[in-house]
């Protein structure tokens, strides 16, 4: 089966990180974050994972090329933004079959097999996997039968409107005959195509549990990380104080520290990327820090998002944004 994920976007959110990377090669522990978004895709069901993708998409290809990966890769370039519509719709031409799609930032414990099998049991177009939250006003949510038909979809509503507390989880099981009511110009999977289906009855709820997280943002790429190093969702390197680490022990506390990095300061709840040193009295909290960059003595910082390269003067204070 071939899996499509939707990787269009710059990954504005995670900037300046995705200024010089593209988010779907961000690495989240010792694989890529697009790689940890396929991974609960049985490894015999995917064959051949199609990238719908819009940014530094040369990057992506070069990094496949030399991937060790189970699965053929194709690359769908965007030269304009599509849509979540519009982007799958470009891959028509390429796409044959029951297919697996997914937004490019889902870190999640869905099971993706019993979810195929529901999808064929039901005979429907399309599956979508649901998720229950408190506060639906920021998604699209979605309202099922008994029989785990879908009956409503709406987005983002209005707190008078909300008729359910299960929301789109962005990974869809689907027909290729969806291409069918697809425009081939901009459009939505969720306000266009998602809400035809569900008036014909041809849209199955897949809800599940366990964890679901949007990891495009930096406060839930590092909820992602955290996950991922309590479900051992990694190959290599290793763990001390609830912190993934390569090479030698660590200091750095709920925190992943890729290969080649100094701590020597205190890091705690953060992603410190290759070759990056945290000096003695150093604080940092909550951060993002890139590669090769460096964060002097002295400096304090709380949820910033420090850029490659960079160096965080000594004395240096800040809380939120970037560096």
């Amino acid at each position: 089966m071939q899996v499509v994920v939707l990787a269009g976007g710059v990954g504005s959110r995670l900037r300046p990180w995705t200024n010089d990377i593209p988010k779907p090669l961000l690495p989240m522990l010792d694989s890529t974050l697009i790689e940890r978004v396929v991974e609960g895709v049985p490894s015999d069901i995917i064959d051949e994972l199609v990238i719908a993708g819009g940014y530094k998409v040369d990057m992506i290809e070069n990094y496949f090329k030399n991937a060790n990966v189970d699965f053929d890769v194709r690359i769908v370039p965007e030269d304009e933004p599509l849509g979540t519509g519009g982007a799958l719709g470009n891959c028509r031409d390429v796409i044959s079959g029951r297919f697996a799609c997914f937004n490019g930032d889902i870190v999640s414990s869905l099971n993706v097999g019993k979810m195929i099998q529901q999808h064929k049991n039901m005979n429907v177009r399309g599956t979508l996997a649901l998720w229950e939250v408190e506060d639906p006003t920021r998604f699209g949510i979605v309202g099922i039968d008994s029989k785990n038909v879908i009956t409503q979809f709406k987005e983002k509503p209005k707190p008078e409107e909300v008729f359910s507390n299960l929301i789109n989880a962005g990974s869809y099981i689907l027909e290729d005959d969806i291409f069918d009511i697809m425009p081939k110009d901009k459009h939505s999977l969720e306000r266009d195509i998602f809400p035809k289906l569900a008036e014909e009855g041809n849209l199955g709820g897949f809800p599940f549990q366990g964890y679901f997280i949007d990891a495009g943002t930096p406060s839930s790429w590092q909820e992602g990380v955290r996950r991922c190093i309590s479900e051992k969702r990694y190959k290599s390197g290793a763990v001390s104080q609830n912190s993934w680490h390569q090479g030698k022990t660590t200091i750095a506390r709920n925190s992943m520290i890729q290969q080649g990095s100094v701590i020597a300061g205190e890091v705690d709840n953060s992603t410190v990327l290759a070759e990056a040193i945290i000096e003695s009295g150093a604080k940092v909290s909550n951060c993002l820090i890139g590669k090769n960059a460096v964060v002097k003595s002295g400096a304090k910082i709380e949820g910033v998002v420090v850029g490659h390269g960079m160096t965080v003067p000594s004395g240096h204070k800040q809380t939120g944004g970037t560096f």
